[in-house]
């Protein structure tokens, strides 16, 4: 993949290859790694110094993770909702294992 603005979604790709091999058809597996684009970005975000930061002064700052469905227009959760840093590593491995 040679566009650099979609290389952080080869990366998840590659670091969940097992989860997206078992995905089912093409359409599931390409569902299911947007999926994992956005828990994955949650993680980045809660990573920032801006966030951590913010966090660390006491500021109130939720960083969640929501898609939209083309498919059915739905806006979904995902249930990665982070509110301190403490929180961020087990809110990502929970949204992990939600997915299967």
């Amino acid at each position: 993949m040679s566009d650099n603005w979609l290389r952080h979604v080869e990366d998840v790709r590659q670091k969940h290859q097992q989860r997206l091999a078992t995905a089912g058809p093409e359409a599931s597996a390409s569902d299911r790694l947007c999926e994992l684009n956005v828990i994955e970005q949650v993680a980045n975000v809660c990573q920032t110094t801006i966030a951590r930061d913010a966090w660390e002064r006491g500021q109130e700052l939720a960083v969640r993770g929501w898609i939209y469905g083309l498919k059915d227009g739905l806006l979904r959760d995902l249930n990665t909702t982070v509110t301190a840093g403490s929180e961020a590593a087990a809110t990502y491995g929970q949204a992990l294992a939600a997915l299967g």
